[in-house]
């Protein structure tokens, strides 16, 4: 049996999460200051001492300082002591800087085909009608063999069926307006850093799963502070690499320790405005991503963030305090005190709302995967740095790191853009060649006419005409005087 991971100490003794249920997923909430971050840091430090690799989103920028050593501090040595920790040392941890715009990390890149439509047309916000016209798009390029790798393959493939739908058949009719309306939004989210996203290298998933030569998890950090500021971008984006991650891995069952830990920091950001099919399929990969051996963790301020039907399948539970200010706020509180086994002598409504910094409301999965009694915790602390790494211990973390070799540097490969500017090329050049034809053609034409009818003098003409010539010699000369005589005398 793997060991377990020590989430902090109550009255009974210390509580830890079994690794032989952390891939049936988890929930940390709680208010904002409530020492969610924290929690989420030190169980990332945990599955990575027992191998596990991790991925989490470093949304406030303040989860870096992961990779370099805590300092000490009478607050840090008294919580030790107080949960009875005896091999507690500060230490920092192996970590994988990565960042969608390239700033802060490794860059992290995707291809429009791995994207797909349904997501695509939910990260463009598009309506039915529209993502049907997306649907087209991928056909189109799956039936003529095209890559589709950033947003100008797309933006061309949706041009050309927009100007060429006639004459690819009906299969393939687009409304105009519909193609306009969907090249808006990819301008939208060109200015969102969704160019910066799409493109090769794309990432591969092996390299997100990787380990240190000591048998430690890597940690994956992705730099979300400025990314948060586009959240349909931050959260498709996650909702992808978890799909990939559902297609990609083998069939499992329930090892003895996940192969990959997913924390989603957050959370409600993933399920906002998302329509009922999207959040068929988020709750389908979370229900069975699980037999893939890979744990998701939710990371949001209330339970209530979180459909129920998603909610129903996590199983290890981090409840930090809730503020209850409002009707709304109360009833947060009561469904969250709800969805703990209960406790004799303990009141889950009162004590999440009396829950101070670094407490929480604890439950984890027992032997056969029952859940455990809830028990006021006091969160351990990290071994890590709470807080940020300077920009010199990120810079230092990133020249070793193999990921640079592999994806700092884009590459354009031939894909669709390329080959339909191609096409339209050969298209016009031919368009221009039959105009140029048909326009000598007529010319000829024009040409001919004005010969023959210049030939076919009358006979009065051709008369004339041969008098002026004879005019010019004496016996003309004498010939047209008698013939002007003869017409005098009369």
């Amino acid at each position: 049996m793997s060991q377990a991971i020590l989430v902090g100490g109550c009255e009974s003794g210390k509580v830890s999460l079994d690794p032989r249920y952390a891939n049936r997923h988890g929930l940390i909430a709680g208010a904002t200051g409530t020492g969610k971050t924290v929690t989420m840091q030190c169980l990332a430090e945990g599955f990575s001492d027992l191998g596990v690799p991790v991925f989490m989103a470093d949304v406030k920028g303040d989860i870096s300082g992961i990779s370099q050593p805590g300092t000490a501090h009478p607050k840090v040595e008294e919580r030790v002591s107080s949960i009875g920790i005896e091999d507690y040392r500060f230490c920092g941890y192996p970590v994988a800087y990565w960042d969608l715009f390239g700033d802060k990390g490794t860059p992290v890149r995707s291809t429009i085909s791995e994207m797909g439509p349904q997501l695509l047309s939910r990260l463009l916000d598009l309506n039915e009608t529209q993502q049907s016209v997306m649907t087209l798009v991928f056909e189109f390029a799956d039936q003529e063999g095209m890559l589709l790798v950033d947003l100008a393959d797309l933006r061309s493939t949706l041009e050309y069926l927009g100007n060429n739908s006639k004459e690819l058949g009906s299969g393939y009719g687009v409304s105009r307006a519909s193609v306009n309306a969907i090249l808006r939004r990819l301008l939208m989210l060109e200015r969102e850093g969704g160019k910066a996203f799409f493109g090769e290298p794309a990432l591969q998933l092996e390299d997100l799963m990787q380990t240190t030569r000591e048998g430690r998890g890597v940690i994956n950090l992705l730099a979300a502070d400025t990314l948060i500021r586009s959240p349909r971008v931050y959260s498709t984006f996650l909702l992808w690499l978890l799909s990939e991650l559902f297609e990609t891995l083998p069939e499992l069952g329930d090892p003895e320790k996940p192969v990959m830990v997913f924390f989603f920091d957050e959370a409600h950001l993933l399920f906002k405005e998302a329509p009922k099919a999207l959040l068929e399929k988020i709750e389908q990969v979370v229900r069975l991503i699980r037999s893939k051996g890979v744990g998701v963790y939710f990371v949001s301020q209330s339970p209530a963030d979180i459909p129920d039907a998603v909610l129903a399948q996590l199983g290890n539970r981090v409840q930090h305090a809730l503020r209850a200010y409002t009707p709304k706020e109360r009833k947060a509180v009561r469904v969250a005190a709800q969805s703990f086994r209960e406790t004799p002598g303990l009141d889950t409504e009162t004590v999440i709302s009396e829950l101070g910094v670094g407490e929480a409301l604890v439950s984890t999965l027992m032997d056969k995967g029952i859940p455990a009694p809830v028990e006021r915790v006091m969160i351990r602390p990290p071994q890590s740095r709470i807080g940020p790494a300077s920009e010199e211990e990120r810079a230092a973390v990133l020249a070793h790191d193999p990921n640079q070799r592999r994806y700092r540097d884009a590459v354009d490969p031939r894909s669709a853009h390329e080959i339909l500017a191609e096409r339209t090329a050969r298209q016009a050049a031919e368009e221009e060649s039959v105009t140029a034809a048909k326009a000598a053609e007529k010319r000829q034409t024009s040409s001919k006419s004005r010969s023959g009818s210049s030939s076919r003098q009358s006979s009065t003409e051709a008369f004339l005409k041969s008098m002026a010539r004879a005019a010019g010699s004496s016996l003309g000369r004498q010939l047209l005087r008698g013939v002007l005589g003869s017409l005098l005398k009369r």
